[in-house]
């Protein structure tokens, strides 16, 4: 469904610069998002369970180029829309939920890099938050006359049943001196330790005196913490959105995927039996990360058991209120769709200037379906590049024939290769999400 909403010329270049790249825009989703109204309905519905005080872990799944960035981008977007905080990150060979060698801390730290609010959609937004908490506390303290560490301490006194919960306010309170006194090396420290950037205890002692970091095993209380404490700041809840799953699957040691299973088991366990609040899950994923026996999470009997599928949805019918929500790939309508959403961004949205008429649009598909056949529609990563191109083409030659050059056009056929890789993960899955 196209929006009605002028474009502006930011999030024109935006979005044109990213799709020429072949990756995701970060902003600007509503101009090109089509169909998936029933997806997008179930994610809102999560959203505003977070934000009374629920929890929500979803698993987006679907092949290379189905559409997982962008169903996650869009989902990020919204939540920020409903005041929520959302961190997200992609897993890596070097980043993961569970680990020993530093790898979980560096996808906390990732992840919280990335933290977003709807004043600040592009990340970095930890100091925002943490500035904007502690300014509330001293509004606080000096209406009631009293300390403001004291204050901070009765804000978070109901973290301290969480693990870390002490030392997150030791950290809070350190902030807070470092502000009042101008210091801005204590305030590095803190912000330092709640990104997780800390690698021994030692030198956080040193620098806050604090006796625990967030560290490889930490990474779920943590964020626990960071749910918690947005919400004291002022904020609906906080949204983790983990992409790139298959990571996991790709993990050679068995050892290391059942920890990273186990993990993820706590936290779905978590969800279900609401021990959470103000706290939800995204997990991207390709169906073999979800469903491959050997490998994936139906290799651990107590996943496949809780994201087993409904068995009476099945020949067209659809249930949304399960952990997994698989995407499928792009429709040729939806393509046709998408294209002239594309066109319209390109126009800023004035149909008088539009580069190309609708006869244009069904030309290009046509020549895509020629070339590489079904490909330019269930992964039309290519296809989206070359009409962008040539939109730009057009738009630099005034009076140029558009026929003249669809002749022209080059398309190679999106495949998975590499994606078995452990140094290529999901590569394949950036514009191709265009699927929305």
């Amino acid at each position: 469904m196209s929006t009605q909403k002028p474009i502006r010329g930011k999030d024109k270049d935006t979005i044109l610069q990213a799709l020429a790249a072949g990756v995701v825009p970060r902003t600007g989703l509503q101009h090109i998002q089509v169909g998936r109204a029933g997806e997008v309905s179930a994610l809102v519905r999560d959203i505003d369970r977070i934000a009374d005080g629920g929890a929500a872990l979803r698993f987006i799944i679907g092949e290379y180029g189905a559409g997982k960035t962008f169903f996650l981008n869009l989902t990020r977007l919204i939540a920020l829309e409903r005041k929520l905080v959302t961190v997200h990150a992609d897993l890596a060979p070097d980043r993961r939920i569970h680990a020993t060698g530093g790898q979980a801390r560096g996808l906390y730290a990732e992840a919280v890099r990335n933290m977003a609010t709807r004043t600040k959609p592009d990340g970095g937004a930890l100091a925002n938050v943490v500035e904007k908490f502690v300014t509330e506390c001293t509004r606080e303290s000096e209406k009631n006359d009293v300390p403001v560490e004291q204050v901070i301490d009765e804000r978070l006194a109901h973290l301290q049943d969480l693990v870390g919960g002490y030392d997150f306010a030791t950290v809070l309170k350190a902030y807070w001196r470092g502000s009042e006194s101008d210091d801005e090396i204590l305030k590095g420290a803190a912000l330092r330790w709640l990104r997780g950037e800390y690698s021994t205890k030692t030198e956080a002692r040193q620098a806050l005196g604090v006796r625990t970091i967030i560290d490889d095993g930490d990474v779920y209380d943590g964020l626990k913490l960071l749910a918690a404490f947005v919400r004291q700041a002022g904020y609906s809840g906080l949204l983790v959105v983990f992409d790139e799953m298959v990571n996991l699957y790709k993990l050679q040691s068995a050892q290391a995927r059942n920890q990273n299973l186990e993990q993820i088991l706590a936290m779905l366990n978590d969800v279900l039996q609401g021990s959470v609040s103000g706290l939800g899950f995204l997990f991207g994923g390709t169906p073999e990360f979800l469903m491959d026996t050997r490998r994936g999470l139906y290799s651990y009997p107590a996943l496949q058991s809780r994201l087993a599928e409904n068995a009476f949805a099945r020949n067209g019918l659809v249930d949304f209120t399960g952990p997994v929500i698989r995407l499928q790939s792009l429709t040729p309508e939806e393509l046709l769709v998408l294209l002239g959403n594309i066109r319209k961004v390109f126009a800023l949205g004035e149909p008088e200037r539009y580069l190309v008429p609708d006869e244009a649009l069904t030309a290009f598909m046509a020549h895509c379906n020629q070339r590489i056949g079904e490909a330019y529609f269930r992964t039309p990563r290519s296809s989206i590049k070359a009409f962008v191109q040539l939109l730009a083409v057009l738009d630099q030659n005034p009076g140029t024939d558009w026929r003249a050059l669809l002749g022209d056009v080059e398309l190679t056929a999106e495949t998975d290769e590499g994606a078995e890789d452990e140094g290529d993960a999901g590569s394949n899955d950036d514009l191709a999400s265009l699927r929305l």
